[in-house]
């Protein structure tokens, strides 16, 4: 796994590539929470980074994808659901990233579901900057029966908004994947590469471990823990081929840390068990881990609790 922490240093990109100018730009991938955004972004970038579950708002955080094809770099910005129905702290401050990482991106790329559109697909449109390129991304086009049944739908899209272009397709899909690749490549500025060649994430390991965790956390606990929990690593060693993590799943109340622990420990053991598996595969070494549960009352409730778990 290549992995480039924003801080650390690589040799200087090329500025051409078999005698074609080298591009590369940002691109957000945008929409209401549940519609695929992760599981896009993970096909795109050829491996995951972006964790996914059932759950609503799975992504909490401003995450970066990259991958080097030829001589185009697409530097990819998985971003939160945007979150209409609650306003407490944390989905105001999901939206903020979702807003904020709009304006400083090349390309938009708004996924609906194909045939499909809703008023949290509206809110998500309403924030796409006018002049901005923006590509309707018709996902899950495997679950449309008859594609002659888009065609009255795509209209309506095109009322809505002035897209640049529109992609049906599936992300698990490698044809229509290389697909959409070509058909941004054109949207991307003429310059120096960003990243590395090889790069896959600007995120850490240790990120990338918080997450894993905290998707088998919601995978396996479904609908009975509500999102409102969060995943903090305590320690981080390396020894080689080896790692040594102890993790702490913070939740707001004791009921909550019942469901994550099970009867006799067994869920949490299992929790422990995929996301060590998991990190196995992604980081090609040896995982030990601890995982705790502690239970802070109201810490998604203050701005000043979320800063302190990381989150902006």
């Amino acid at each position: 796994m290549s992995n480039v922490e924003p801080d650390q240093p690589f040799s200087l990109p090329p500025s051409e590539v078999d005698g074609q100018p080298t591009r590369c730009g940002l691109i957000a991938i945008v929409g209401r929470p549940n519609v695929g955004k992760s599981t896009l972004m993970n096909a795109l970038v050829g491996q995951k980074i972006s964790i996914t579950s059932k759950k609503a708002q799975t992504t909490r955080h401003r995450i970066t994808g990259v991958r080097t094809v030829d001589e185009a770099q697409f530097v990819f910005v998985d971003t939160p659901g945007f979150q209409v129905k609650h306003a407490n702290p944390l989905n105001r401050t999901l939206n903020r990233t979702v807003q904020s990482t709009l304006s400083d991106v090349d390309i938009v790329l708004f996924l609906v579901e194909a045939g499909r559109f809703g008023m949290a697909d509206a809110k998500v449109l309403a924030l796409v900057p006018e002049g901005k390129p923006c590509v309707l991304i018709a996902n899950k086009l495997d679950t449309v029966q008859r594609r002659a049944d888009l065609l009255p739908w795509l209209k309506s899209m095109q009322e809505r908004h002035a897209f640049t272009e529109f992609v049906p397709m599936s992300a698990q899909k490698q044809a229509d994947v290389d697909r959409l690749f070509a058909i941004l490549k054109p949207y991307l500025p003429q310059q120096e590469w960003f990243y590395g060649e090889d790069a896959l994430t600007d995120r850490s390991e240790k990120f990338l471990a918080s997450e894993i965790i905290r998707e088998k956390l919601f995978r396996l606990t479904g609908d009975e823990l509500p999102y409102t929990s969060t995943v903090v690593i305590d320690k981080w060693e390396e020894e080689g081929a080896l790692r040594r993590i102890a993790a702490t799943i913070v939740v707001e109340r004791d009921a909550h840390k019942g469901m994550i622990i099970g009867e006799k420990g067994e869920r949490l053991k299992r929790i422990g068990t995929e996301a060590r598996q998991e990190l196995e595969r992604l980081m090609e070494a040896k995982v030990f881990l601890e995982l705790f549960v502690k239970v802070r009352s109201g810490w998604a409730a203050t701005e000043e609790h979320l800063r302190s778990y990381g989150y902006e």
